[in-house]
């Protein structure tokens, strides 16, 4: 299974970013093979709208079934559960590394809607 985190860098100990839309990059981390993948955000960051939208295309053109970030905004929710991506948030102030380990120890839990207005920064 592959997870996507959104991060303010290209490693594992990068910072997760609090904002899934305008996430800088995603790390993709495949449960069967232990590996990150670095995906680029760039095509969102100085989108005028919408950037919530393509970032969930990106992940799921990438394969992930899980999503974990600090927050998600209404549009980009319903996209991402319409192409059957879970949802995490809260989960800033952890480097991407912890993050992966709490989601799979447990202790993130998945969310049923958005918890920001859209066009959040």
């Amino acid at each position: 299974m592959k997870i996507s985190i959104s991060s303010q860098g290209s490693s594992p100990d990068s910072a997760v970013d609090p904002r899934f839309g305008r996430a800088a990059q995603f790390l993709i981390y495949d449960t069967n093979t232990y590996s990150y993948e670095v995906v680029s955000n760039s095509q969102s960051l100085d989108a005028a709208q919408g950037a919530g939208i393509k970032a969930a295309e990106t992940i799921s053109k990438h394969g992930a079934r899980i999503l974990i970030t600090g927050h998600c905004g209404p549009k980009a929710f319903s996209t991402l559960k319409a192409a059957g991506i879970e949802v995490f948030t809260g989960a800033e102030g952890l480097s991407v590394s912890q993050a992966v380990d709490k989601y799979r120890s447990g202790q993130l839990n998945a969310t049923n809607s958005s918890d920001v207005t859209g066009h959040w920064k």
